[in-house]
């Protein structure tokens, strides 16, 4: 693979200061840059996405068939979707949502339905696999009267109606004005209830890209070096998951004391002896993401350094602990945080502390269902894969983040990452 070189700016992705976030492709770019620019041990990686496949159509169908239990469970007469993550995990189509709507229609039975904009009918066809009905709507026609219609032709105008929770609210106030009797409800039963257990297939993705993104992680490591900045760090990561294979790779750093922001910081960082090392990054393969963070100490640690990172490892092993089948998401988070609040730090959500929750969901979104989070009473079960990363933040200082994602096996939990052994062993 070919790579190229940029430097990305702080406002690369609002909110993550010193983040960047690549599209397709997943590779930097820049003209004249060269890959030669970059350490050998980058430069040394290979590809590592041989053996894995992508999602198959036979298993998307088994998605739509549990959707429409799930439907028919919640008593709903169908659901909406828009573009976005649960359209490509449902039907494999990916579009980009803009003024003009395009919308998937799942009914309790029978076949999905579409609506399109007219003059794009023939490509919309070519990408859709999962239904014949595809119903057109010109510029100066109303696609929600078209979606009515659909809904109504399936018998599904009378009862509930499922929306998606990314549809946009235009959409959601047209379909309302076309169908003024029609109950409005979440779909989020269905949607959830689908992709917060995953297949084989799905774990296998998952796992194939943590392991690249665990190669990215120690060739970038191995580059670390007095002076490099924050940019520098980022930019040979995004680099490295590039090597490897990832699509969409993205990095957030922390040096010396910025690496307290749980999202960066905005100041400049140059890297010297002493100074602890966040480094929080992740790819795609397939659609599927990764989610890792490694702390570690340029140097040598101080007694200080090395007893906060060890009461990391030790709230990470007891949210890893606490995350049985059966117990609830704010019972994991409750397991790390106690062990953080009983060292001294906190309460709650307090700096020094633990300033967020313990865990998000992952797979194909970074951040999606379940939450491991306090008031989250939802049962842990297989299937279901989360972050494990409760984080130690002291404004001033430093911050500690070990984030690993756990899988629910029918035996209990597991990682897909093996967890860093000690402050200078970020591998084990």
């Amino acid at each position: 693979m070919h790579l190229t070189r940029r430097r990305f700016a702080t406002t690369a992705l609002t909110g993550l200061a010193g983040a960047a976030v690549l599209g397709a492709g997943g590779v930097p770019s820049a003209e004249g840059d060269d890959p030669c620019d970059f350490p050998a041990p980058v430069r040394n990686l290979t590809p590592m996405t041989d053996g894995v496949a992508p999602i198959a159509d036979d298993e998307r169908r088994a998605r739509l068939a549990k959707a429409q239990r799930l439907i028919q469970e919640q008593k709903l007469g169908a659901i909406v979707i828009e573009p976005g993550t649960s359209l490509v995990y449902y039907t494999g189509v990916r579009w980009h949502p803009s003024e003009r709507t395009f919308a998937l229609a799942i009914p309790a039975r029978g076949e999905v339905g579409w609506v399109c904009p007219a003059f794009e009918e023939a490509r919309a066809r070519e990408l859709i696999h999962f239904g014949t009905d595809v119903r057109v709507w010109q510029e100066d026609e109303s696609p929600f009267r078209v979606l009515a219609g659909l809904l109504r032709d399936r018998g599904a105008a009378g009862g509930p109606i499922g929306v998606e929770e990314e549809v946009r609210f235009f959409i959601v106030d047209g379909l309302r004005h076309e169908l003024p009797a029609a109950e409005l409800a979440s779909a989020t039963p269905v949607t959830a209830g689908c992709r917060m257990y995953k297949s084989p297939a799905e774990l296998a993705l998952m796992q194939r890209v943590s392991d690249m993104t665990i190669a990215a992680f120690k060739a970038t490591f191995a580059t670390l070096h007095e002076g490099m900045t924050q940019y520098d760090l980022m930019d040979t990561m995004l680099a490295a998951l590039g090597r490897v294979g990832g699509d969409d790779p993205w990095a957030l750093v922390g040096l010396g004391k910025s690496s307290a922001f749980p999202h960066g910081s905005v100041q400049p960082q140059k890297l010297t002896r002493g100074d602890i090392v966040l480094l929080d990054a992740g790819c795609a393969l397939h659609g599927y993401q990764s989610d890792i963070t490694r702390t570690t100490v340029f140097g040598t640690p101080t007694k200080r350094q090395a007893d906060v990172w060890a009461l990391e490892r030790r709230a990470q092993d007891a949210a890893f602990a606490a995350a049985r089948i059966g117990a609830r998401c704010e019972d994991v988070d409750a397991a790390a945080r106690k062990v953080i609040t009983d060292a001294g730090f906190g309460p709650g959500y307090r700096v020094p502390g633990l300033p967020h929750r313990t865990g998000h969901g992952i797979g194909m979104d970074g951040h999606e269902r379940p939450y491991i989070v306090r008031g989250n009473e939802r049962r842990i079960a297989p299937g279901m894969c989360f972050s494990d990363e409760p984080t130690i933040a002291i404004y001033g200082e430093f911050g500690i983040r070990l984030e690993d994602c756990i899988y629910v096996s029918d035996d209990g939990p597991r990682f897909f990452s093996r967890q860093s052994a000690a402050i200078d062993q970020p591998f084990a």
